[in-house]
């Protein structure tokens, strides 16, 4: 069985190192497994990128399709794609590897064209890492729920008018989606699960639950003053740990949300630990000391769970975060709003606190309560084994091999 694993870059960003990590236990599994991508950062062979010199030139002007959404001038923060390439070099590639089964992860960014998509001759797999794939171009709606028919009036691109951007790249999906015949949709978390088959899009397509997987033999137990130790953190205060590439820039992240639950925690012996972005000049002052970490690789951030005494995730939309699945994987207790994928992974008071949506009340109430607990411990505990049971690499393979060998019966 041949794999072919297709995502924009391999190591860059959320959904890359998701992808990738998948790609590297199929490959683990003894499965032929392929990936190719847009821009390729890692030097592992079987990630296959642009080769030559006009391939590479050719994908990285590819960013031009964001010329198109700026006409938007009310346009929100929000990532929104048009998914307009010309280009058909990576449609061609993939018939030439011809892969039994072809595995679509996130592959905006200028990497495909929506219409190439029915070109692909093998059958395909497509894992939601977000909202893309539903709606008429934004990553996540915030709530609006226009997907489910057929997009127009977009809240994103702060339009009032129903045969928008939106609605022509929703028809264009349509029709598109249409010719493929056969197309298996994983929602990553039961959130995304629900809101895939609420979609028209998908309309009598076989849509299932996949988590992403992880390496447990990466994100492991290290004993806490050991990691705080080499990170150079403090042993005598209470570490709460906040990630994200866009601290201040991505209002869906929630940052503004954990700067008011902060204000309300009157605990002195708190500091706070940030990684994944460089200081903002337009951060907000915070009454908590903060240690600046920066980008992390994954061996750097397992000492960086393990140093920390809770991970706070208070993003408003969240599918299946990678940050909530690497803290619990280095028993490191998580704090986030009971939204999205949260709930497949923290299970309240058990491995961590869900706090009632948007409620900065009881996001401070849950940092509190994992800051005090009696049965911290126990926690941790819980944390680990939750990820050993239903997210480990090789549990994990082994659904979508099964889900592999199930698709090319079809």
């Amino acid at each position: 069985m041949k794999i072919l694993t297709m995502n924009t870059s391999d190591i860059q960003g959320g959904a890359a190192r998701a992808a990738y990590r998948l790609h590297r236990a199929l490959l683990d599994s003894n499965i032929d497994s392929q990936m190719l991508v847009q821009s390729k950062k890692s030097e592992d062979h079987t990630v296959l990128g642009p080769e030559t010199k006009v391939q590479k030139a050719m994908a990285k002007s590819r960013s031009i399709e964001q010329l198109i959404v700026s006409f938007y001038g009310n346009k929100a923060k929000n990532l929104f794609s048009p998914a307009w390439s010309p280009f058909s070099i990576t449609v061609k590639k993939i018939n030439e590897i011809d892969p039994d089964i072809v595995h679509l992860h996130w592959i905006t960014g200028g990497m495909i064209g929506i219409e190439a998509l029915a070109k692909i001759k093998a059958p395909i797999v497509w894992s939601l890492h977000d909202m893309w794939a539903l709606t008429g171009g934004c990553y996540y709606d915030e709530n609006c729920g226009a997907y489910k028919n057929s997009c127009g009036n977009c809240k994103i691109l702060g339009s009032n008018k129903n045969n928008d951007l939106s609605r022509k790249i929703f028809e264009r999906k349509q029709k598109t989606f249409s010719k493929i015949n056969n197309l298996t949709v994983v929602g990553l978390s039961s959130w995304l699960e629900k809101c895939a088959k609420e979609s028209s899009l998908f309309k009598n397509r076989k849509i299932l639950n996949l988590p992403n997987p992880i390496n447990t033999n990466i994100f492991k137990i290290t004993d806490k003053y050991v990691a705080r130790k080499i990170l150079n953190l403090p042993n005598n205060k209470k570490l709460v740990l906040f990630g994200t590439a866009n601290i201040t820039s991505d209002p869906r992240k929630g940052f503004d949300k954990l700067s008011e639950a902060l204000k309300k925690i009157k605990n002195e012996n708190i500091e706070l630990v940030m990684f994944g972005g460089s200081e903002s000049q337009n951060m907000p002052k915070l009454r908590y000391k903060i240690h600046w970490m920066g980008y992390q690789s994954d061996l750097s951030l397992q000492s960086l769970y393990c140093a920390c005494d809770l991970t706070v995730v208070p993003s408003l939309q969240e599918n299946l975060s990678n940050t909530i699945m690497e803290s619990l994987s280095c028993a490191t207790p998580v704090v986030g709003f009971d939204i999205g994928g949260n709930s497949d992974m923290i299970e309240h008071k058990k491995n961590g606190y869900l706090a009632k949506p948007f409620n900065t009340n009881d996001l401070a109430n849950g940092i509190e309560w994992v800051v005090n607990c009696d049965s911290y411990d126990e926690l941790c505990k819980n944390a680990r084994k939750k990820v050993l049971e239903e997210f480990d690499s090789k549990v994990v393979a082994r659904k979508y091999i099964n889900l592999y060998k199930e698709t090319l019966r079809v």
